[in-house]
């Protein structure tokens, strides 16, 4: 009986720590998007100056766009060079 218990015990165990882990992995996604979401909306900026808002939300789309674009070219100047 007590080989049955810990059994009983060790499956109950194993399935609490992969649901947390799973939860875990989930909430840490979402954490990720919601403050990419939160930088490029420039919800850190003072909302009551729009031209504050608008050029930090258009200087942080142009900068993404231009690692973009540098990534690009990275990668095909690497491959035509190999």
């Amino acid at each position: 009986m007590a080989g049955s218990n810990d059994g009983d015990r060790h499956a109950e165990s194993r399935r609490i720590l992969d649901r947390v882990e799973r939860d875990g992995r989930v909430s840490l996604l979402g954490s990720s998007v919601d403050r990419a979401r939160n930088h490029l909306t420039a919800a850190d900026a003072d909302q009551n100056d729009r031209i504050e808002v608008w050029g930090t939300r258009i200087g942080r789309v142009v900068g993404i766009v231009v690692i973009i674009a540098f990534c690009f070219w990275a990668l095909s100047y690497l491959a035509a060079g190999a």
